[in-house]
């Protein structure tokens, strides 16, 4: 694709989003191709998760010498999966320095999670985050930290202490408002003591295409075995809505927060607005349109991170309007909808946080036992 009109991935950035690369692998990097996709293809930065990194560094050969010559070193699994991951994010971020730097430190960033198992581990969290602060030593890095209960003292904390942070793992409103607002007092205790508030960026990553996953198997269970006809159409007519509806209801939320007087004086600082990013964008379900969570969230201060197969299918046959904001009362009419058919929301978010927690510890778990397999066979290959 060429960098002309032609391609929707451009049009997108004149509307105010950005696209992120869910997806991280060295052979990438090392070879140009990275490159080749700031170029062509209007990325803007890049994310990485244990998932990602499970199937970068155990699902190839790429890593096995430096797996080899750490564990010659005496290095542990987990300092040899730190190491391998902190070289490849810190790559990644040279890579798109010029995005960062063309963009005033806008754009250009990569992100790297901390440790899965210390999701409900608040001081531990804030010590992880600084550690791979300066580990990877590049001020495009981001640190990721889930949006839980535990996790929100600690972004704060880490804001506090001039870090970029994604925060991961958002699924309900009431949770991006809380990190939305963690955000602002973070940046208002530093204005406070006089430190500067204009170079720390902050990103909320609401997840969508999860939501649709479980709330369709909740209606489509329903329907099987409902005999209204009325309420059968009813709970067809839901499936594939209620995801890109909660995601709206959170912009709606984003708008209203970054127009306080709250915000409007950290602003006037030259403070940054924290983008929702949306994640988990692929579709799942086969018979919904493959692009379907990418069209209908497009608006100003946004970014969609994903996988490099949906970011070829856009662009070939994405349509670009701004669709985020271009009906809230229909995205409230939806959850209505929903909550009127004898469901949950609620029940349904913190069902998806939870589950989305235990996957991201099982992928970390089978990455390090990854890790220690190899070492394992290359030991006995000596």
């Amino acid at each position: 694709m060429s960098t002309n009109g032609n391609n929707p991935l451009y049009a997108l950035l004149e509307q105010g989003q950005s696209v992120w690369l869910d997806s991280i692998q060295r052979k990438q990097i090392e070879s140009g191709e990275l490159k080749r996709l700031i170029e062509t293809m209007a990325l803007r930065g890049e994310t990485s998760n244990p998932s990602i990194f499970q199937k970068a560094i155990v699902g190839s050969r790429d890593y096995d010498a430096d797996i080899q010559a750490l564990d010659a070193q005496g290095a542990s699994t987990d300092a040899i999966y730190e190491k391998l991951a902190t070289d490849d994010v810190r790559a990644a971020c040279d890579v798109f320095r010029s995005v960062y730097d063309e963009s005033n430190g806008g754009d250009g960033f990569v992100s790297i999670e901390v440790s899965p198992r210390l999701a409900h581990d608040t001081q531990g969290t804030i010590a992880e985050a600084k550690r791979l602060w300066e580990t990877v030593n590049r001020p495009n890095l981001m640190v990721k930290i889930p949006g839980t209960k535990e996790g929100v003292p600690a972004i704060e904390q880490s804001l506090y202490d001039g870090l970029n942070i994604n925060i991961t793992l958002l699924f309900a409103v009431q949770a991006y408002e809380e990190v939305a607002w963690a955000y602002l007092h973070a940046l208002e205790k530093r204005a406070a003591e006089g430190k500067p508030v204009d170079r720390i960026a902050s990103v909320a990553s609401f997840f969508v295409s999860r939501i649709d996953t479980l709330a369709d198997k909740l209606l489509g269970d329903a329907a099987k075995t409902e005999t209204n006809p009325q309420r059968y159409e009813e709970l067809k007519d839901l499936q594939g809505k209620l995801a890109i509806a909660n995601a709206q209801i959170a912009y709606e939320k984003f708008n209203e927060i970054f127009s306080s007087e709250r915000w409007l004086a950290l602003q006037a600082m030259n403070a940054r607005v924290q983008r929702p990013l949306w994640a988990s964008t692929s579709t799942k379900n086969p018979s919904y349109r493959d692009v379907m969570y990418v069209e209908t969230l497009i608006g100003p201060h946004t970014i969609n991170t994903l996988p490099l197969e949906t970011i070829k299918a856009f662009a070939e046959h994405g349509i670009v309007a701004r669709t985020v904001d271009a009906d809230f009362s229909a995205a409230h009419a939806i959850v209505k909808r929903f909550e009127a058919a004898g469901f949950s929301l609620d029940k349904v978010t913190q069902q998806v946080l939870d589950e989305g927690v235990v996957k991201f510890d099982e992928a970390f778990n089978q990455l390090l036992a990854g890790i220690e397999k190899k070492r394992n066979e290359m030991t006995k290959a000596r």
